[in-house]
């Protein structure tokens, strides 16, 4: 190992440094001591080596932020701020300090996007590269996947397909400017955080992040409400990025909707609602299931477990 742990935890409390006046104590004591509100939202991600990312492809920065940005979409899903983040990581010890020092820079440049702190974590050595990460956020009016009602619209924060475009195009050699956008996207994907903080603030009965795609996570809401969502497919070509999509898909000879439909980790919410900003994709309406979301083919979608 070419470096020592407090090295590494030195470095890190400086890369994390925040003037956040509810952090009570930081990076360096047994645990983080923060000011919290009175009803706050946790959850956690983990992300492997070889399966959650690729370090052929991306950058320890762009790793970093993509592992962050999971987080954080989860936090706002529910209707809440993000306001801290610990983060574990085992590291196999082949790494470089500068690598370790841009993961870090990743992960605090997406955190700050939000106006949030890494206040601790945990550094161990292993076999493979793996960071796990928690997030704590404040909300007032939280919001679940049940909370859907017949007769309301169901919405997009965004058009999804863009980071399963990146997955599909990624070892090319060479790319074109469209292209090169969907591998970035894949890499580290733009979440408009604010977009999912404006569908909680104007009323959305019911969020999530599909992060696992449209298709599974649609359906996850439907049941969790107890009725069905009626997608209308030509609703999501009046997204002003569907012909570059379109285009982008045609050129390879892919089926758009398998990357609308079937794709991951755009980390676009989905929102069920009245009168909410974003595309209108559909309706909730009495039944079962989901309905509109057709491919040509059997969709290959995401797996935890094959």
């Amino acid at each position: 190992m070419a470096f020592e742990e407090s090295q590494v935890i030195g470095m890190l409390a400086e890369i994390f440094a925040t003037d956040d006046p509810g952090l009570i104590v930081g990076i360096g004591d047994d645990a983080a001591v923060v000011s919290t509100q009175p009803r706050s939202v946790i959850t956690t991600d983990m992300a492997v080596e070889g399966t959650h990312f690729n370090t052929a492809w991306s950058s320890a920065f762009d790793i970093g932020r993509k592992i962050t940005a999971a987080n954080l979409a989860d936090i706002y899903a529910m209707g809440a701020i993000p306001q801290y983040l610990v983060v574990a990581m085992t590291l196999s010890g082949d790494e470089s300090m500068e690598w370790i020092r841009e993961l870090a820079q990743g992960i605090a440049h997406e955190a700050r996007s939000c106006g949030a702190s890494v206040v601790g974590g945990d550094l161990t050595q292993g076999a493979t590269k793996v960071i796990a990460m928690t997030a704590v956020g404040a909300v007032e009016r939280h919001i679940t996947r049940s909370g859907a009602g017949i007769g309301e619209a169901i919405y997009l924060s965004a058009l999804p397909g863009w980071s399963a475009a990146g997955l599909a195009l990624i070892s090319n050699e060479n790319f074109d400017d469209l292209e090169g956008y969907a591998i970035d996207q894949f890499c580290a994907p733009s979440v408009d955080y604010s977009a999912g903080a404006l569908l909680a603030s104007s009323g959305a009965t019911a969020m999530c992040d599909i992060s696992d795609a449209l298709i599974i996570q649609s359906e996850q809401m439907a049941q969790a409400s107890g009725v069905r969502f009626e997608f209308d497919a030509q609703l999501f070509t009046h997204h002003p990025e569907y012909v570059a999509l379109k285009e982008l898909a045609d050129k390879h000879s892919v089926d758009v909707w398998q990357w609308i439909f079937a794709g991951g980790e755009d980390h676009v919410f989905l929102a069920t609602g009245k009168d909410l900003p974003g595309l209108h994709v559909g309706t909730v309406t009495d039944g079962k299931g989901v309905a509109g979301l057709e491919m040509k083919k059997a969709p290959d979608t995401w797996r935890h477990f094959n």
